[in-house]
């Protein structure tokens, strides 16, 4: 069996592994990336969100991924019934990146795969990793390309962007169910023949069908759109009795007054993609020689596309610590890169379920809107959720609540009076 010889091993070429990657490239790392399939591939979470940009930019990255033309995301809107909410991120508490894009991420991710490799990355495609064994922080990992050849490859640090693959935690028991309740998914794409021109025509939009029940619409600057039904487990399967996920998409579609008009009549490109279940967690993020980075390690929920940003955030976090290590600091991994990295998935965490409960559509829709509030709230929907200037970020596991709270309570003395 033949053997590598590498400084860093990168599992997944996703956008947490190629920032990582390129990260360490630019400090004069010896990294190596092995990707399961071959790109472009398709893959789900197609909104990004602003935190990402800096993660790109300092990566790199960024140069390569403008010059693709994608559509920019300078906010999102939300609609339930005749209710309208737009969030504009340049109206955010903070600093921080106003814009963003949303993408096709095939076209995306194999963008940001070719820009590793013209660096100078050893990036090997539909290459799987089988197995790994650990001699303190040392590896030895062993693949196995398309071909069914295997190798070794020893590493003095491991870095894990395997996505939904989740190489590492199943190869090291470290999965455990996650603390949101189960939702599901179903997908696909459309060219969007009755798009709208001007900003209708591009706005990201997630349109409540019920209160844990919500359509996305995605535009692309391809001509082409990105939709998807989500909510609990048990009503996205009842959307069809047989199981045939492009019944489901097309009934959830006549559920939405909005955009049953644009969308009721057009063709899927692809057969719907059923996602049961995803949300995800691990025991522990990292190990000695090694770091769970991305949806390796946690998966939420697409309401407020997070997952990229925790991707890339934790793959530049985790690429830095472990240069770090390299140069023989000792790295308190515990504190610097799990302690940090949950707190942002904790107050994601607390949005997700305040808006499964209904809570944060309170505040979403309240009329007449509170400017400070919505500001505040923006920089959390833009990725800042570490800023802890912000309150809606330092005291996010009650704020939302005593907020929706206090608008039900005067709802309430309304009626009362009139």
């Amino acid at each position: 069996m033949s053997k590598e010889f590498v400084d860093v091993l990168v599992i997944g070429a996703g956008p947490s592994g190629c920032v990582s990657s390129s990260y360490l490239k630019k400090n004069n790392v010896n990294v190596k990336v092995v990707e399961k399939t071959k790109f472009p591939r398709l893959v789900v979470g197609e909104s990004l969100i602003p935190r990402v940009m800096d993660h790109f930019d300092e990566a790199g990255l960024f140069p390569a991924l403008d010059k693709m033309g994608f559509e920019k995301k300078l906010g999102a809107r939300f609609l339930r019934g005749d209710e309208v909410c737009i969030f504009d991120f340049s109206n955010k508490f903070g600093e921080g990146w106003d814009w963003t894009w949303q993408v096709p991420r095939a076209d995306f991710d194999n963008t940001l795969a070719q820009e590793v490799i013209s660096k100078g990355i050893d990036l090997e495609f539909e290459t799987e990793v089988i197995d790994i064994k650990f001699e303190g922080t040392n590896s030895i990992t062993t693949v196995k390309n398309k071909d069914g050849e295997t190798k070794e490859i020893h590493a003095k640090f491991v870095i894990d962007s395997s996505g939904y693959g989740r190489v590492l935690p199943r190869l090291l028991d470290l999965e455990k169910p996650s603390k949101l309740s189960p939702h599901s998914a179903i997908f696909s794409h459309v060219h969007d023949i009755n798009r709208e021109v001007g900003e209708e025509g591009t706005l990201i939009s997630f349109d409540i069908i019920e209160t844990e029940v919500w359509l996305w619409v995605i535009p692309f600057s391809n001509g082409n759109t990105s939709l998807g039904i989500v909510g609990p487990t048990d009503y996205i399967e009842k959307l069809s009795e047989n199981g045939d996920t492009a019944e489901a998409l097309r009934k959830a579609i006549s559920l939405s007054d909005y955009y049953v008009k644009r969308f009721g009549n057009v063709d899927f490109l692809f057969e719907p993609k059923h996602l049961k279940d995803y949300s995800c967690s691990v025991k522990n993020l990292f190990g000695d020689g090694f770091a769970l980075t991305g949806n390796a390690s946690e998966f939420l929920d697409p309401v407020f596309s997070s997952g990229m940003a925790f991707a890339t955030e934790s793959g530049m976090l985790a690429a830095k610590l472990a240069l770090r290590q390299l140069n023989g600091e000792k790295i308190d991994w515990q504190t610097e890169y799990t302690d940090y990295i949950l707190y942002g998935v904790d107050v994601f965490t607390t949005y997700v379920k305040e808006w499964y409960t209904g809570n944060l559509q309170e505040l979403f829709f309240h009329q007449p809107e509170n400017p400070d509030v919505k500001k505040k709230i923006c920089a959390v929907l833009a990725g800042y959720v570490w800023n802890k200037d912000n309150p809606f970020v330092k005291k996010h596991d009650t704020v939302i609540k005593n907020l929706a709270n206090l608008i039900k309570l005067e709802k309430q003395e309304e009626q009362n009076q009139s």
